[in-house]
């Protein structure tokens, strides 16, 4: 099982930037793979972004492709999801979640190819 804790949500304006944490503990063999979700309230959950950590690929929505990365510590203890040139629909609760699987092909934004995941951190964009 993996422990996970979100950090860094807040408010900013449209345009502006965050940078989302997520401290990672517990058996690596559980967290192959990293990703990053968030949900609206109404919505399902949406996937924005994992990373598959054995091979250092990343996958990202059409939505935050070139506006967000994804990385890691060298420990692959600590996940961040840098936001930049946030949007209004960037809006909603982020969720970083680990799977014991290699993701790759059309899982890595299946939220069901997750096992464990972290109580979200709240991002507001305003326009």
């Amino acid at each position: 099982q993996v422990q996970l804790v979100e950090s860094g949500g807040g408010s900013v304006q449209a345009g502006g930037s965050l940078r989302l944490s997520c401290a990672a503990s517990g058996s690596t063999l559980s967290r192959k793979s990293m990703g990053w979700f968030r949900q609206t309230s109404g919505l399902k959950r949406e996937a924005v972004a994992t990373t598959v950590t054995s091979r250092g690929r990343t996958y990202y929505s059409d939505s935050v492709k070139g506006r967000f990365t994804f990385s890691q510590d060298g420990a692959e203890n600590t996940f961040y999801l840098q936001m930049n040139s946030l949007k209004a629909e960037d809006t909603g609760m982020y969720y970083c979640a680990a799977s014991p699987f290699v993701l790759d092909g059309g899982s890595w934004s299946d939220p069901t190819s997750f096992r464990d995941w972290g109580q979200g951190t709240q991002v507001t964009v305003s326009s």
